[in-house]
């Protein structure tokens, strides 16, 4: 069945199947039938049958039991089930990529406990979107919906397999964090995956060598149902309780996960939080001269449209190309492979690297962070502070009916300052002189509901307060 073609579904997996992965309510727009049917569409899609693919959950009530109901889909068509168990996302893109086999990760990453989804790789943790594979894995999965699963001659089977010692040493060849000075890292599993591995992969829980961290401990208890707060780092409620606990504990610094673990969220010695483009810059800066001093000497970084205007600038001065793209997840994984960018980052705390796969892990961007922090003796606040020279609105979400409408106020009101330019939304760049000081903006539409989205950016807080109070007023006509 073709990806590309045009008739309407009219299936209950219309409800479920985003631009990038699969996400739905559990017992409502998710069910055993459904993921099944998933299992069996995702294996012809992925041409597994006679192969294996990796199949890994976190720690949801759901998971265990859709994981399962995958499985039977999967098997039925052919494939042999690799199953992980409880994992977080990027471990089962190590597994997808050290095995170089299709995976399935059952994850609804930072929504709430009634939530559950599917985020899917290719062989090699290869992204599949909509464009890519997912569409067409709909479209199979819902004819197995109206006329049930085929199964093939030779089913497949299923084996069960730990990878977590595995994943935790190959993160430690790819930094070295030996040799740091002695730190007290607080950390916020939020209940979600790091409970699980971060004490495999900082601590010794994996049979690995003790290093010089003491972790404070924040939430491991795997549940759920999320009871002490949201899974969700990126809205400021749920670092609080990270930010107390710092300063609480003396510590020099806090690690914050989200649900499935993926994404990693950083706090200074002071309870602040750090600007994740700042974090990006740090890791891309360590990245380049990495690969440098291997003797690479054509180096890209990738980033998306909506971090700090600060990440290009230390791209270049470092003597790499920085590689622009479009928010979204998939989108900077095939961007990855195409340019064989040595890291990209996202102003949403997802940080991808070329040493695995072209995909993101939020523990490695933590390790490549705790290292330049502890090879210095200044605190986490100074470092941080070095590579946020701007200020950043943050995104602001505003219901708008008319977006054309709104594009046309905005290009109005500030032509004859501004440039202007159409990719991923309107980016408004001011024209800098003696009385103007820097600053630009993004508005882009979201793909699923009724919203623009602002980000802005500017080279003081005055600066970056008038002009995002200009453009919201734009917006909201």
């Amino acid at each position: 069945m073709n990806s590309t073609d045009s008739t309407p579904s009219r299936s209950p997996l219309d409800a479920v199947v985003k631009a990038y992965d699969v996400r739905g309510i559990v017992g409502e727009g998710l069910t055993d039938e459904i993921v099944a049917a998933l299992g069996a569409g995702f294996v012809d899609e992925v041409g597994a049958a006679g192969g294996r693919i990796v199949v890994g959950h976190d720690m949801r009530e759901s998971s265990p039991g859709f994981a399962a109901a995958f499985a039977r889909g999967a098997t039925a068509r052919g494939a042999d089930v690799v199953a992980i168990g409880l994992c977080s996302t990027d471990e089962s893109y190590f597994a997808s990529g050290s095995l170089d086999a299709p995976a399935a990760m059952f994850t609804a990453s930072h929504n709430p406990a009634a939530y559950n989804g599917i985020k899917f790789s290719r062989a090699g943790a290869q992204g599949i979107s909509l464009d890519t594979g997912l569409a067409a894995i709909r479209d199979r999965a819902a004819a197995y919906l109206e006329s049930g699963i085929e199964r093939v001659a030779e089913p497949g089977a299923v084996m069960e397999a730990d990878v977590l010692g595995d994943y935790a040493a190959y993160l430690r060849s790819l930094v070295d964090l030996s040799s740091i000075r002695p730190l007290k890292v607080v950390v916020d599993a939020g209940n979600g995956m790091g409970g699980l591995t971060v004490p495999a992969v900082l601590g010794e829980a994996a049979g690995l060598p003790g290093l010089p961290l003491e972790i404070v401990p924040l939430y491991f208890e795997l549940d759920g149902t999320f009871p002490n707060h949201e899974a969700n780092p990126l809205e400021p409620a749920n670092l609080v309780d990270l930010q107390r606990a710092v300063v609480e504990h003396g510590a020099d610094l806090g690690l914050a996960f989200d649900g499935d673990a993926d994404r990693c969220f950083v706090v200074d010695e002071r309870g602040g939080a750090v600007n994740p483009s700042a974090v990006a810059a740090i890791v891309a800066l360590r990245e380049i001269a990495r690969v440098r001093a291997a003797g690479e000497a054509d180096v890209s970084v990738i980033h998306n449209l909506i971090t700090s205007q600060a990440v290009p600038e230390a791209i270049e001065r470092a003597g790499a190309t920085p590689v622009r793209t479009r928010v979204g997840h998939s989108l900077i994984k095939d961007r990855m492979k195409e340019t064989g960018a040595v890291f990209g980052g996202e102003h949403s705390a997802h940080y991808y690297f070329r040493d695995f796969w072209g995909a993101d892990n939020g523990m490695l961007a933590a390790m490549h962070v705790l290292a330049e922090f502890g090879a210095h003796d200044e605190p986490l606040s100074e470092l941080s502070r070095r590579y946020t020279p701007y200020v950043m609105s943050g995104e602001i979400n505003s219901t708008v009916d008319d977006v054309p409408a709104a594009y046309t106020r905005i290009v109005e009101a500030f032509t004859g300052r501004a440039e202007f330019e159409e990719f991923d939304g309107l980016t408004v760049t001011g024209i800098t002189g003696q009385d103007e000081p820097f600053w630009w903006f993004n508005v882009r539409p979201s793909n699923t509901e009724p919203l623009l989205r602002l980000n802005a950016e500017g080279a003081d807080e005055a600066t970056m307060v008038r002009v995002r109070d200009e453009v919201l007023a734009l917006i909201r006509g």
